[in-house]
């Protein structure tokens, strides 16, 4: 049986479209498996940088390079650099002198461990900061750093090596001051939805280039994943387990939230195919509309510098990213 038999519909022609060309993007390299030196996939990405949405990104940077506050990196929310860059990283920009600026501002942030804060330091005491909280900050900053061919710069070595050192292969996962608010609600002792920004960087980082001690913590997350049945991380007060609620609403982006797609896109990257997925697998067939799309059910709009998608409609980006999770399941 063929992976798309088991849909109601497979919509390629929806998501090839060039109406949205940053869709088109990487529903040809990801579903119809073309490379990136494919010329309609180059011509794909040549088009998504003249989109409204990178447009409008790219508009809200200083002449210098940050976005926002230079001073902090996060802050306002969903426009600061680090959020622009993720999305300019999710649409599918290609690397730009502007995006470059950006990314050396970012750089301007990192600590001497390699860990990333949003404040920046003003004194040698501030870069040697032993704080080691954020792992999703780190994670996504690691994650747009890999898609626009930063990998090989000692820097991103240096963050990638925090992120290894600072795991707890006991335990799993990274500590985080703001996990868990109440640790009798909760089995994973550490930052489940932070670990699962990690898991799914490291799944896109290419396999050749995975350390043995970097595949190793990917091997404890999975099988934390999977412990905790991808969604079910939550303890109900008679110590029975208890749905994220928040994460069957699938949404884009996702910023420092996760989803059952965004864990199911890492564990399928990595090969993963595990009977304790099946529950998740299944709740994202049966979120599948009669004419073959997944709904927006989650939405950062009118907090980003471009609204992407409209709630509760047929969203090519969600549809993009279950048909990609039920692919690598199935196929």
């Amino acid at each position: 049986m063929a992976w798309t038999d088991r849909l109601k519909g497979y919509p390629l022609e929806w998501l090839l479209d060039p109406s949205d060309h940053s869709v088109r993007y990487w529903a040809l390299k990801q579903l119809m498996d073309k490379p990136q030196s494919d010329h309609e996939v180059q011509s794909a990405q040549e088009a998504l940088m003249g989109s409204q949405h990178i447009k409008a990104i790219l508009g809200g940077q200083s002449p210098e390079g940050h976005w926002g506050n230079p001073e902090d990196m996060y802050n306002p929310k969903y426009r600061a650099s680090t959020h622009s860059l993720l999305v300019l990283a999710e649409l599918g920009a290609k690397r730009t002198p502007a995006i470059e600026r950006g990314i050396e501002h970012i750089f301007e942030f990192q600590r001497d461990s390699g860990h990333f804060l949003t404040d920046k330091p003003k004194t040698a005491r501030g870069y040697a900061s032993k704080v080691t909280d954020g792992c999703c900050l780190d994670a996504n900053v690691l994650h747009y750093l890999n898609h626009f061919g930063y990998l090989d710069d000692p820097r991103t070595g240096k963050l990638i090596g925090f992120l290894l050192e600072d795991h707890s292969p006991e335990e799993a996962g990274w500590n985080c001051r703001a996990y868990p608010i109440d640790p009798s609600k909760v089995f994973a002792p550490n930052c489940y939805m932070g670990a699962a920004k990690v898991l799914r960087t490291f799944a896109a980082i290419p396999s050749g280039r995975r350390s043995a001690e970097m595949k190793a913590v990917i091997d404890r997350e999975v099988e934390n994943v999977l412990e905790n049945g991808v969604y079910r991380y939550l303890r109900n007060p008679d110590g029975s387990r208890k749905d994220k609620a928040g994460w069957k609403r699938f949404g884009f982006p996702l910023f420092y939230q996760s989803d059952i797609l965004e864990v199911l896109d890492a564990l399928t990257r990595l090969g993963v195919r595990d009977a304790r997925m099946e529950p998740a697998i299944e709740l994202v067939l049966d979120a599948q509309q009669g004419d073959g799309s997944w709904l927006l059910k989650h939405s950062f709009n009118g907090k980003m510098w471009t609204d992407i998608e409209v709630k509760h409609k047929p969203s090519k980006w969600i549809t993009l990213r279950a048909l990609r999770v039920l692919k690598g399941y199935f196929g």
